[in-house]
């Protein structure tokens, strides 16, 4: 998966790293057991702080995205059911359910985006319609990185 960040942006780059690591996985670029590049090699790709993309995996661990192991490296613990029936892995072995905090911290930065919709004037509707459009985004994006995985020979269960 190809991480874009903005250095000039007003969001931290750590949140950006973060973020881009989320809908990689929302968008089924990444799935459960992909490894996703050493710190340091983000660090000198973006000619950033080692700390500031280690601050980005440790929130995607502490969310319970991401899996970090001295021997292999940072991989993928959770990610959207594969398949249209809703079987396929969702998560790594031993990674129990999304637990109520992050949940709740989740429903938290949803809500505060929502309010800035709010805020800005936008219409209940074309909130809903934005959110329906942007959910629909992420369930075509996985159907197409998951026909692509099949049509280069491997099935969508593989990691």
């Amino acid at each position: 998966m190809q991480i874009e960040i903005d250095p000039l942006s007003d969001v931290a780059l750590y949140q950006q790293l973060r973020d881009r690591v989320v809908e990689g996985i929302a968008g089924g670029e990444l799935r459960v057991g992909d490894q996703l590049a050493p710190v340091r090699t983000l660090a000198a790709q973006f000619g950033i702080n080692i700390a500031t993309v280690g601050k980005a995996y440790d929130l995607l661990r502490s969310e319970g995205l991401v899996r970090t192991n001295r021997t292999s490296g940072s991989v993928v613990a959770r990610a959207p059911h594969d398949d249209a029936e809703g079987t396929g892995p969702a998560a790594l072995e031993g990674v129990g359910a999304w637990d109520g905090s992050a949940r709740d911290a989740w429903v938290r930065r949803l809500a505060t985006v929502l309010a800035e919709g709010v805020a800005q004037g936008e219409q209940d509707a074309a909130i809903t319609a934005t959110v329906d459009a942007t959910l629909h985004a992420f369930s075509a994006s996985r159907q197409h990185a998951n026909d692509e995985r099949k049509s280069q020979g491997g099935s969508a269960d593989e990691h």
